[in-house]
């Protein structure tokens, strides 16, 4: 996948406003456990948010390691929520549609 625009990523966190974070990161930290969540939950949704009980303090470079194992791209973080993306290869199975172009703003 390539890297996602910033209209892009507006326009996930746009979708990931109603969801509710489906994984927590606790006292273990980033384990090979909590990795298989993440991607599996991002082959389910596309779309999830993970939210950090622990490890408030580190959570950027935590999210940048789930980032990196999981081949997902953050699009948002708020508080101790990060919202991530990974698009299903599987073209049928795709629950989001990314647009391609930025949608103009009538002057």
């Amino acid at each position: 996948m390539k890297s996602l625009a910033g209209w892009q990523r507006t326009h996930l966190r746009g979708l990931a406003h109603k969801l509710q974070p489906v994984i927590q990161v606790g006292k273990q930290g980033v384990t090979p456990e909590l990795i298989k969540a993440v991607d599996e939950a991002l082959t389910v949704h596309e779309l999830i948010k993970v939210k950090y009980g622990d490890f408030k303090e580190e959570k950027k470079e935590l999210s940048e390691e789930i980032e990196r194992q999981t081949s997902s791209e953050a699009v948002g973080m708020i508080g101790n929520i990060v919202i991530l993306y990974r698009q299903n290869p599987d073209t049928q199975k795709r629950k989001i549609i990314l647009p391609e172009k930025r949608a103009r703003k009538n002057p």
